[in-house]
């Protein structure tokens, strides 16, 4: 009976985290496609397929991401299946009800936020490992710096160093050249946002007796790389509208530069494992480049709604975290 009700926590859990990877495609992954699309160098469709095929790509990249949030942010002792599922919760509401209102927020950051939350409901202070934040802190920075940074120096060479070709020629070229950052950014979403999911699921096998140890299996790769990419083919359309158009204007030029410099900065982290925020970083990245042509080419009313929504996601999806875990610990 015991073994059954394990099983039937299993089940419920790994669908929460699957449900979760498809919220990540869907709410998630526009941002790497949102200038391609504005722009005009793709057609939508396109750039979701090839958004598609780029996160299923990015998830084989590497695993470093993945430990980390498998086994670095809590105590390994502290989390369970509850702390897992309820941490997934918090996620799948966030998100959906962020993309309903055109905001992108940080599934990075709503699901490291709902573990600590989940985690302090079940076992209390002291769970939390300071090495494993130590990585989000980096990343943090580095999608905020390196992003917007980024974005406004590679949009200022190019604006100085190529100011002298033509207009036509210039928006060919980087009509191109967009299109191949944007499938690089892509792919990078899914080295890094993809792994985070993998490295959950693996630890619900571990935590449920499936896997004797921590060691990512090549079906779950498969498995989450595909949900996510299903997810990425929905489109999310208010969130595209809001970051490529509203927020920015951007020239195919500008395009370029925001999505070579996001991929660098993804790329990055994902080396050294830091699990960065690739909602931030891509819009960071945006804002660096519409910012190239002085402060008025960026709407601040609509930078200023995202900025609010990203400091909401770790005490909402912290506090959902902790109260679903509460409700979980009587039910599972």
């Amino acid at each position: 009976m015991e073994g059954e009700m394990v099983n039937y926590s299993l089940i419920l859990v790994l669908g929460l985290i699957l449900a979760s990877e498809f919220v990540n495609g869907w709410t998630d992954a526009p941002n790497t496609i949102a200038t391609v699309i504005s722009t005009k160098a793709m057609k939508p469709k396109a750039a979701v397929v090839m958004a598609m095929i780029g996160n299923i790509i990015g998830a084989f990249y590497g695993r470093e991401v993945a430990r980390t949030i498998g086994t670095g942010i809590v105590k390994p002792e502290a989390i369970n299946l509850v702390t897992v599922g309820a941490a997934m919760v918090g996620i799948v509401i966030w998100a959906t009800a962020a993309s309903f209102l055109g905001l992108p927020t940080s599934e990075s950051h709503a699901l490291i936020a709902g573990l600590a939350g989940a985690s302090l409901a079940t076992a209390g202070p002291g769970v939390l490992i300071l090495a494993g934040w130590k990585k989000v802190f980096i990343g943090l920075i580095v999608s905020l710096l390196f992003g917007s940074g980024g974005g406004f120096g590679t949009a200022w060479f190019i604006r100085t160093f190529f100011a002298d070709v033509p207009q036509e020629k210039s928006k060919r070229v980087f009509n191109v050249l967009q299109i191949i950052a944007a499938g690089g950014m892509a792919i990078s979403h899914g080295s890094n946002d993809g792994q985070k999911f993998i490295g959950i699921f693996t630890l619900a096998l571990v935590l449920a007796g499936f896997l004797p140890a921590f060691q990512i299996q090549p079906w779950v790769i498969i498995l989450c790389s595909l949900i996510m990419g299903v997810g990425t083919s929905v489109g999310g359309w208010r969130i595209i509208e809001k970051i490529g158009t509203k927020m920015v204007k951007l020239e195919p030029d500008q395009g370029f530069a925001a999505q070579s410099a996001a991929t660098a900065a993804i790329l990055f982290a994902t080396s050294l494992g830091a699990p960065l925020s690739t909602t931030h970083t891509i819009n960071s990245a945006i804002m660096g480049a519409g910012a190239s042509q002085g402060s008025s080419a960026v709407n601040w009313g609509v930078v200023t709604e995202l900025v609010i929504a990203w400091l909401l996601t770790f005490p909402v999806c912290g506090a959902i975290g902790f109260m679903t875990a509460l409700l979980f610990s009587c039910l599972l």
